[in-house]
Parts: structure tokens; sequence; C-alpha cells
């Protein structure tokens, strides 16, 4: 390794860890790349020593992921065992194509990840504001039900020092007509009754999720997705697939099978996803390991530079706007797809 590529590898491998820890995803399609136009290396040896800089990422962000409890090992580890029929055919076929055809397919590739990156993060937004607005409207509810306790607490107050006036002075003449008439309820203690049931139910309003309507008859849990064998294996080989042929991660193909195959919460199955990809990787660079010689110097600096930079980006996102860094991401890596398939087109 010269010193020309470790300094080129230096700031790649920084900017892809960046990337993935500020995302959440999606940086390790940068890999592929960086080893081709800036390392000098083969679109073949490219997408097998990818795969070492997926996995070193895979294993940082699982730990993490584990530690906070989000990683289900038993539906992970099935999942990327299903694929790893699908991986190792992945690699096997991308070292049989033509390098021309493999960057104009990762090209392609680069475009939909573009594509998918902006339509979640728009998601993302979305669901931000949807928050947003129902915060507001509890604590607007809060405030006026403060605002109406603190109103009947006064008038109440006044109205019991009226009355303690009155009768002070009408003392005799109001004890004979009380025995003879039926006892009322007082105006100022059925005011009370009724703000304290409006305060209840506009409390359970709030409480109450959004979109879900709940009674005595429906339950408020929603349960689980029935898991299909079929559809599991089908979607677990294309994943092991993608993995193989292209040297990538698939994180956002992984992270959407898991939700809706399996049905894990969001939060969990970008935890798993880490596990599936770690399995996808392994499997498809020990296919690839008889198949030529890797630059492991290159790839270690390179997969070290990242894991740092993984860990500048996660601290990175909690300063800067998701949306941005998506939209940016997005766009770059438009770019580079778009530059990419040019160039490879016009050699073919």
């Amino acid at each position: 390794m010269s010193v020309l590529i470790a300094a080129a590898a230096l700031p790649c491998g920084l900017l892809i860890g960046l990337l993935l820890g500020a995302l959440g995803g999606g940086g390790s399609v940068l890999a592929v790349p960086a080893l081709v136009y800036l390392m000098g290396q083969s679109p073949h040896e490219a997408t097998a020593g990818a795969l070492v800089v997926v996995a070193v990422g895979a294993v940082s962000g699982l730990l993490s992921h584990a530690r906070a409890g989000r990683v289900r090992w038993a539906a992970g580890a099935t999942f990327g065992a299903l694929g790893t029929a699908g991986s190792f055919a992945g690699s096997r076929w991308s070292a049989a194509l033509d390098p021309g055809v493999l960057m104009a397919a990762f090209s392609v590739l680069m475009l939909v990840v573009a594509a998918g990156m902006v339509t979640r993060g728009t998601r993302k937004s979305e669901r931000a504001d949807a928050e947003a607005g129902s915060e507001a409207g509890s604590e607007a509810g809060s405030e006026n039900r403060s605002e109406n306790r603190s109103e009947n607490r006064s008038e109440n107050r006044s109205e019991n020092r009226s009355e303690n006036a009155s009768k002070n002075r009408s003392e005799n003449g109001s004890e004979t007509t009380a025995k003879e008439s039926p006892p009322r309820a007082h105006p100022a203690r059925l005011r009370d009754a009724v703000c304290l049931r409006e305060a209840t139910r506009l409390r359970q309003a709030v409480r109450r999720p959004l979109g879900r309507p709940t009674g005595p008859h429906i339950s408020r849990t929603s349960p689980a997705p029935r898991t299909r064998p079929l559809r599991t294996i089908v979607t677990a080989s294309a994943v092991g697939l993608l993995t193989g042929f292209f040297g990538v991660g698939g994180g956002f193909v992984v992270v959407p099978a898991l939700t809706l195959v399996l049905g894990l919460e969001m939060p969990v199955a970008v935890g798993t996803s880490l596990l599936v990809i770690l399995i996808n990787s392994g499997v498809a660079l020990a296919t690839r390991a008889g198949t030529g010689s890797l630059d492991w110097p290159l790839l270690a600096t390179l997969a070290a530079c990242a894991a740092v930079g993984s860990h500048l980006g996660n601290r990175l996102a909690g300063h800067l706007r998701p949306r941005t860094l998506t939209t940016s991401f997005a766009a770059l890596v438009a770019v580079l797809a778009l530059a990419m398939a040019a160039t490879t087109l016009t050699g073919l």
C-alpha cells in the first residue's frame, strides 16, 4: 500500500463512518466507488473488500444496540442463516460477471439507495411533525384545564365568602326554612362535578393513541403479523443475494424486511438487521476468499477509519437536522451514481 493510497483511505474511511454514524446506514455504499476510483482496486476486488468495511461497521453497531436491548438474536440469526444461500450465490455470480456490467448495476443500486433514503427521511419528518402536533395539543389541553381549575377555585372562594355573610345576617330565619325544604346541591359543587368529568374525558382523549379506536370490546394492543415461512425464506435469500453480489450491507432492504415479514418494531429491526448483515457479509467474504487476493492493510486502514468516523457521526447526529443530512447524502450518492454510469457505459 503506497503513501498516496493510504492518504486517500483515511478521509474516505472517516467519511463512510461519519455517514454510517449520523444516518444509521447507507454509508457503506460509498466504499466500492472509493476503492475503485480513488484506490485503484478492480470492481471485483472492491466489492469483495467492501465486505470487510461492512462487517466491521456491523460489529461496532451491533454491540451498541445489544447493550440497549434492541437485538432479537434468535430472529436475526434465523433470518441471516436463511440468507446464506443467496449470499453464496450472489458472490459467485458477481465474480463471474464482466466488471463493466457490475459497475453499471452498482450505479443503479446507488440511485435506488438515494431514492429510498429521501423517502425514508420524508416519512420520518412527517411522523415527527405529527408527534409534535399531538404534544402541542396535549400541552394546550393541560393549560386550559389548569386555568379552569384556578377559575373555579376563585369563584368558589368568593361564593363561599358571600354565602357565609348572608348566613350570619339571616341565621334565625334561614334555619326554619332549611328544615322544611329538602336539601339541594349547591351550584358551585355541581359545577365542580361537571368540570371534573370534563377534565377526566379530556385526559383520556389526550392519552388515547392517534388513529386507534378504543372501547370495551376492542383490544389496545395489535397482534403481531403472522409469519409466513415461504415469504421469510424468499426475503432472506434476496437480502443475502444483494449483499453477496454488490458487497454492501443492504440495511435499506433488511430493516423494512424485518419490520414487514417478522413484525419487529423499527428500533429493534435496526439493531437486528446488523446481525443479519454480519452473517451475510461473513458468508460472502468467505466465499470470495479463494477467488482473488485482497489488500488487507488497505482494508484494515479503511475499516479502522470508518469505525472512528462512526463514533464521531453518532455524536454529530444530535447537533444536525436528520433530514438535512439525509438529503445531502442522497444527493451525493445520486451524483456519484450518475458519474459512475456515464463512465461505465462509455467504456462498454
